[in-house]
């Protein structure tokens, strides 16, 4: 199967078998939300004995839990086939069934970045009161090997949570509301739709605009909706054909962001000017004069870029420091030189060599 044919469309097929038909190291990132085989053993009732809808569907019944070992180990393969070395596997599950596919997982050599834990804030009552509420799920992020350059915009995240490094604990609501697909009867679509919040935080951590995103369980098309809307690719794979026909509709209502709405705020590369550069440019001169914004302490510059006072001999930084008695200073802004009666700060001279040598605003 040629990938361009696969881009931006709901394969309705076999998740292993349409993996394994795609091109090796072809996706950027893979979104699976697998079976849980959750094994449920009965109707659970609310206290007004009406009946809650569980998950009883046949994609979550396995006959053991070998067999189902064995197909998470199938689909696991056939996902690290198909994702790029540099690329990001996310999924999810609940007690049900996550710590099996984490050991599978590692059994095969992928490298385990986070576990990350969905905090439901909506989450279903216990209603029979022997457990408690179970109110969360676990994501993994893996990658394929320690040693990949893999994609984390940690300032989008930091910028997307006020400011503050992401935790690793995600507060987010349940599916409800417009966001829940229906089927003709007014009954859900889908028993385990995920938050499209949820899918945002995924993509925005760990992928770029015009990446590829592989869902082998696309079900409702969340994670398409979401990929689109952020100007992602998507490749979703799904064997029932009603989940199929809801999803493509879902699909062809979203709207796009505009390409300035999807750019983030990402780290800037500091390209390091050392203070030598300032002699060699002809800025400074060796023997010139440096004081601090007082007028109190001096130091004379060397040939060599070092500087010489009457407490220390070093770098810009080190003498600074001695004449703070500190462990550290920042010498391009603790020393001026003076341009006839004025005090200007080093750092100045510094800023106009990063635009000359770098362009205007590098930083």
């Amino acid at each position: 199967m040629k990938l361009e044919d696969s881009i931006d469309s709901i394969i309705n097929a076999d998740c292993v078998e349409t993996m394994n038909g795609l091109p090796e190291n072809s996706v950027d990132l893979i979104f699976a939300d697998p079976p849980y085989n959750m094994q449920l053993g009965e109707t659970l009732l609310r206290p007004d004995n009406s009946v809650v809808n569980g998950v009883n569907e046949e994609w979550d019944s396995f006959e053991s839990m070998s067999a189902y070992d064995e197909y998470t180990k199938k689909w696991l393969s056939a996902a690290k086939r198909v994702l790029k070395d540099n690329g990001s596997l996310w999924v999810i599950g609940s007690y049900h069934n996550i710590f099996r596919v984490g050991y599978i997982l590692q059994n095969l050599g992928f490298w385990i970045l986070n576990d990350v834990v969905w905090n439901k804030t909506n989450p279903m009552p216990n209603f029979k009161g022997t457990r408690f509420t179970n109110a969360h799920e676990t994501l993994i992020w893996a990658i394929k090997n320690p040693k990949a350059k893999y994609t984390f915009n940690y300032e989008a995240m930091k910028a997307l949570n006020d400011d503050t490094q992401m935790r690793s604990i995600w507060e987010i609501p349940i599916c409800i509301g417009k966001e829940r697909l229906k089927n003709q009867n007014g009954e859900k679509l889908h028993p385990t739709q995920k938050p499209e919040a949820l899918l945002y935080r995924v993509l925005l951590s760990s992928t770029k605009v015009g990446d590829i995103v592989l869902d082998p369980f696309f079900g409702t098309g969340t994670t398409g909706a979401v990929a689109k809307k952020m100007g992602r690719h998507f490749i979703g794979i799904e064997r029932d054909s009603s989940y199929v026909a809801g999803a493509k509709e879902r699909i062809a209502a979203i709207e796009p962001m505009s390409v300035s709405a999807m750019e983030y705020m990402t780290k800037k590369k500091v390209q390091r000017i050392p203070f030598g550069a300032v002699i060699e440019r002809g800025l400074l001169h060796p023997g010139d004069t440096l004081c601090d914004c007082a007028g109190k302490q001096f130091a004379t510059i060397r040939s060599d870029g070092s500087i010489k006072s009457s407490k220390a001999t070093g770098s810009i930084h080190q003498v600074g420091a001695a004449a703070q008695n500190a462990a550290a200073c920042n010498g391009w802004e603790y020393w001026y030189y003076k341009d006839g009666k004025n005090l200007i700060c080093i750092d100045e001279l510094r800023q106009q060599l990063r635009t000359e040598m770098f362009g205007v605003g590098a930083e």
